[in-house]
């Protein structure tokens, strides 16, 4: 196993993450989000909103997660088959890297969307039989020099 180097230890470089993921929802779901007929408001914006923020509260929710000053952060919703999918970048010239904020920043733009849809969502029964999480993944993450999209 690799020994760690604590974070006051490694140097101060360019960092860079992108995390993918995806929320699976009913096509008729889907079909008000694009239409704009959500009662609760655009999840879109809602998503890529609370995701932003989010990356920024990091530490506050993962025990072990370093503040990082973030240089740049991007969330992208956009409808794919069956639901949606979000793209989270999260940047920072720092001693540790990002993955964690991109990867918070992803789950909670999801969240956002389940939660103002959710009434759309929900058969007789109250349950959630389509909705679904995930995959969320890390799909690159750079250390130093300038990342390439």
């Amino acid at each position: 196993m690799a020994s760690q180097r604590r974070v006051h230890e490694k140097e101060i470089v360019y960092r860079k993450a992108v995390v993918r993921g995806t929320i699976r929802l009913r096509a008729s779901t889907v079909n008000a989000i694009r239409r704009g007929r959500v009662e609760k408001g655009d999840p879109v914006a809602a998503g890529e909103l609370a995701g932003l923020l989010a990356m920024k509260r990091t530490p506050e929710l993962i025990p072990h997660c370093h503040p990082v000053p973030l240089t740049g952060s991007r969330i992208t919703l956009t409808p794919g088959r069956g639901g949606f999918r979000v793209e989270a970048e999260a940047e920072a010239v720092w001693r540790t890297g990002v993955e964690m904020e991109a990867l918070v920043g992803a789950t909670v733009a999801l969240l956002t969307v389940w939660d103002m849809v959710k009434y759309l969502e929900k058969d007789e029964r109250g349950q959630y039989p389509t909705t679904r999480l995930g995959p969320v993944q890390v799909l690159r993450k750079w250390k130093g020099g300038l990342a390439r999209r």
